[in-house]
């Protein structure tokens, strides 16, 4: 027996996939964080010895869709696979990643490779964790190829030069997302 009825999730999941349409839009994904329990935790691998890590509704609205989502305000993120385990209470959701900006060629920049999350749902239309996945090396390509070519925004180029200093970043050893988020018995 599903601990949540799969209609339920599949709509928590169509509200979270149009609401995450209309933040690219708009550019304003302050509203994003209503979509978490209080005491969401939202996580990231920034690198072999770093995680993002927002614990919490207030610092998933301040960091996850604040200060990370600083310089990237018109981004979209448009999914195109929704996976629901409603045996867990599980989503997937493989999104790509496109800049507002057009490179030399004229296509929009995008960070390829598979990018996407993984959410359990804790009831009540709110996630009760996110774990987001992307490719970092074609990350930095992206953003290397709009630097070199003058197309990077000021917000962006200060955050690079912040590095580990943003908020949420925390060293690997502090958090362990695998035995913090898994139910060892599922």
């Amino acid at each position: 027996m599903p601990a949540f009825p799969r209609e339920e999730i599949q709509e928590m999941v169509d509200r979270w996939v149009a609401a995450n349409d209309e933040a690219g839009r708009t550019g304003d994904w302050s509203h994003m964080s209503a979509f978490f329990q209080e005491d969401a935790i939202y996580s990231w691998c920034t690198g072999p010895k770093w995680e993002f890590v927002a614990r919490g509704r207030q610092q998933i609205h301040d960091w996850a869709f604040g200060s990370e989502m600083a310089g990237l305000e018109k981004w979209t993120y448009p999914y195109v696979r929704t996976l629901i385990d409603d045996q867990k209470g599980e989503f997937i959701g493989i999104w790509r990643q496109v800049a507002p900006i057009k490179d030399p060629d004229g296509v929009p920049y995008e960070i390829h490779g598979t990018g996407g999350s993984w959410f359990r749902y804790g009831g009540d239309f709110k996630w009760a964790w996110q774990r987001d996945f992307f490719d970092h090396g074609c990350a930095g390509a992206t953003f290397g190829a709009m630097m070199q070519n003058g197309d990077l925004n000021e917000t962006m180029l200060e955050r690079m030069k912040k590095g580990s200093k943003m908020p949420g970043w925390t060293k690997r050893s502090e958090f362990n997302w695998f035995d913090t988020l898994l139910d060892p018995e599922a």
